[in-house]
């Protein structure tokens, strides 16, 4: 699923392809009839919306996204155009915003706005404790 269908259609869900059958209809002719099948089980966002909101427009900020360019918690860095120093200011950027300190290995992990956005809650939440 793309990511521009990610942002827009956040509800969306994702088909089980372990659903199928296969019936012959008539003298040698067969069909293949794939049947959608809800998901038992979903994941959904960890992080606080107002975090992810955050998160976004420092994002679209820090890499100068084009107007009209959808960024949520789904979107990759790197689909918005951002090398490994473009990713470092978003860091700094968001250490800045929310007052917290990135340890470098958690940093490398990030790759989503919705990763920047987890980590950031979890670190407030640590801080505050």
């Amino acid at each position: 699923m793309s990511v521009v269908s990610r942002c827009l259609y956040p509800d969306l869900q994702a088909v089980n392809t372990s659903s199928l059958s296969f019936s012959a209809a008539s003298k040698g002719n067969g069909f293949l009839r794939l049947q959608p099948v809800r998901m038992r089980f979903a994941v959904c966002c960890a992080a606080k919306k107002d975090t992810v909101d955050k998160v976004c427009e420092i994002v679209k900020k820090q890499l100068a996204v084009p107007e009209g360019t959808e960024v949520c918690g789904a979107s990759k860095f790197s689909d918005l155009g951002a090398d490994s120093l473009d990713t470092v200011e978003i860091v700094m950027g968001l250490e800045e915003e929310f007052q917290i300190s990135v340890e470098e290995s958690s940093a490398q992990s990030i790759a989503t706005v919705e990763d920047a956005a987890e980590l950031i809650d979890k670190l407030v939440e640590e801080k505050s404790s």
